[in-house]
């Protein structure tokens, strides 16, 4: 194919070499002279290893050149691949300005071209950039139609700085936001030389993607260094702690805690965190991050009383009630917190919870809830269908999967708001609320 990379920085030589390495025809465009003079010389204007001669081969064997006219370029490629910078402004947000330009620039250069071209952005934007900003900037400017006369899509880079080549040439994904199918077609031909499944979605879950990568990598290293804050001062050796954390693959190194839903709860994680950070603050040990974890919890708590106000309903059904499905174990559960919070509030709330019977409750669990929420046995019932018959809500805190059916259980006029996403499968009913979903 085609393909003019606009923007010659880390991103866009990268990527410009390493698609001229596959095959493809590729024009890079900058503004600034000097990069451009750079590479129509076989020389790259970024250091980054292995890339020198990548940009020399390519550009020898008349794959890859350079030019600051980017109408040009628009009109002999293909696809356009937008990989401006986007850094951050004077307010902390995103500075997009440089991408408006551009697009205004693609745009006018599409209104003189033939035929039908993919704008494949991969600047790293907020989600709803493309459709709210980039779109209707193309539209404008090129006087013709997205989807009809021109696509677009976005493709988020995951290139790390210092191995970006292999990077580009073994992904660690390969994702496509894309709304029509020619579009995701189009640029699933970047991906075919790489040995990466492409993964589609919506442009806008593409646009998180990124962002919600990096804020990961850097969560990791601020726990990371939060931990090591704590080991130095305990005398504790730091680097034995997280290898012996990074052994566990089954749940600190894997897929599990990783998917929205409600507030964590039980006996062991709130207390813990209190117990970390108490010690990290007595020992002079500044760990912000694991400070704010249990706070962070309650507002998310606070989100799910805030969605059942909305919903205007006064007779609730709870269904679950211990901090997870399969135990009785009630300590420090959100869904306790959340009845109390209902019951003080002045709502008519029926619970029920098939693993809870307080006559069997004993000890510490026991203990617990009748110091938080003593009256608990008058508004529990072992009788779901009529617990959610008497009910104008039904808010499900529990992934027992006796509640995945509860959206077509429930009558038109129930509202169910699904806390912990085991009634997904109804979300296109008009009474089915998520709580971040």
């Amino acid at each position: 194919m085609d393909i003019a990379v606009v923007g010659l920085g880390y991103v866009g030589t990268v990527t410009s070499a390493c698609l001229a390495e596959a095959g493809h025809s590729v024009i890079g465009v900058d503004v600034n002279p000097i990069k451009t003079a750079q590479l129509l010389d076989g020389i790259s204007p970024v250091s980054e290893a292995g890339l020198d001669q990548l940009v020399e081969t390519n550009v020898r064997d008349g794959r890859l050149r350079a030019t600051d006219d980017l109408a040009a370029a628009v009109v002999e490629s293909d696809i356009v691949l937008v990989c401006v910078g986007t850094p951050s402004g004077r307010n902390g947000d995103v500075h997009l300005l440089d991408v408006h330009k551009v697009m205004q620039e693609i745009g006018h250069a599409l209104g003189r071209a033939e035929g039908w071209r993919l704008v494949l952005v991969t600047s790293t934007v907020p989600p709803g950039t493309v459709h709210s900003e980039l779109i209707p900037i193309l539209e404008r400017t090129s006087g013709k139609r997205w989807r009809q006369d021109f696509g677009v899509a976005f493709s988020p880079e995951f290139l790390r700085e210092g191995t970006a080549v292999a990077d580009f040439l073994h992904p660690p994904k390969c994702v496509v936001g894309a709304d029509d199918d020619r579009s995701y077609a189009t640029a699933c031909g970047l991906y075919e030389s790489i040995e990466c499944s492409v993964t589609r979605t919506s442009i806008g879950v593409a646009e998180l993607v990124k962002f919600t990568d990096n804020a990961w990598h850097a969560l990791k290293v601020a726990f990371a260094n939060e931990i090591g804050r704590v080991a130095d001062a305990e005398g504790v050796d730091s680097h034995a702690v997280m290898r012996i954390f990074m052994s566990d693959t089954r749940l600190n190194i894997s897929r599990n805690y990783l998917t929205p839903g409600f507030a964590f709860g039980g006996s062991c994680l709130p207390k813990d965190l209190r117990t970390l950070t108490y010690r990290a603050h007595r020992s002079g040990a500044k760990v912000p991050l694991l400070e704010s974890i249990l706070p962070s919890n309650v507002a998310h708590l606070e989100l799910a009383l805030e969605k059942i106000r909305s919903v205007g309903a006064r007779k609730i059904a709870l269904l679950g009630l211990a901090f997870k499905y399969g135990t009785d174990d009630l300590r420090e559960s959100p869904a306790l917190e959340l009845a109390e919070r209902l019951l003080g509030k002045g709502y008519d709330v029926t619970i029920h919870d098939e693993h809870v019977n307080l006559a069997h409750l004993i000890g510490a669990n026991r203990e617990y809830v009748l110091r938080v929420l003593p009256h608990v046995a008058q508004h529990l019932s072992d009788d779901l269908p009529a617990v959610l018959d008497g009910a104008e809500a039904i808010v499900v805190t529990q992934c027992n999967p006796a509640y995945a059916s509860v959206v077509t259980d429930a009558k038109p006029e129930q509202t169910v708001l699904d806390l912990c996403g085991i009634a997904r499968d109804g979300h296109e009913a008009p009474n089915y609320v998520g709580l971040t979903w």
